[in-house]
């Protein structure tokens, strides 16, 4: 069950957030098995004064179209499924809504089941994606 925080500049659309979503859903479905229905995000927009990166960092020129996605999973993953997650979602991002790769910044982390509750105080207790 990834659970990601998505963080980009305010003033997209709701079709541009819209397929940002999308493409992180999918490649997450692709990629990291995630089964259909397992879907948990959150969009932040920020006004520019408020999300602050370096524009050159490893990998730059950023535009203000840097989106970063922060996302919490359960089970690891090894390194070549994150790194077919990355190159997955930023094919898809590239399609569709047409964000270019050095405008994309991924953070995986990892938890435990007991570090989740899906709702009532409830302790999770099966395996989360």
């Amino acid at each position: 069950m990834p659970f990601a925080r998505i963080s980009l500049m305010e003033g997209k659309s709701d079709d541009y957030l819209k397929a940002v979503s999308d493409s992180l859903y999918q490649a997450m479905i692709e990629t990291f098995n995630v089964p259909q229905n397992d879907l948990f995000q959150v969009i932040h927009q920020h006004r520019p004064n408020e999300f602050i990166f370096d524009r050159h960092y490893l990998g730059g020129p950023r535009s203000d179209d840097f989106i970063i996605f922060a996302i919490a999973i359960g089970k690891p993953r090894d390194t070549a499924t994150k790194k077919a997650f990355y190159e997955r979602l930023v094919e898809k991002l590239a399609l569709s809504p047409g964000v270019r790769p050095e405008d994309v910044m991924i953070i995986i982390s990892t938890s435990a089941r007991d570090e989740w509750s899906f709702s009532n105080g409830g302790m999770q207790m099966f395996e989360v994606a």
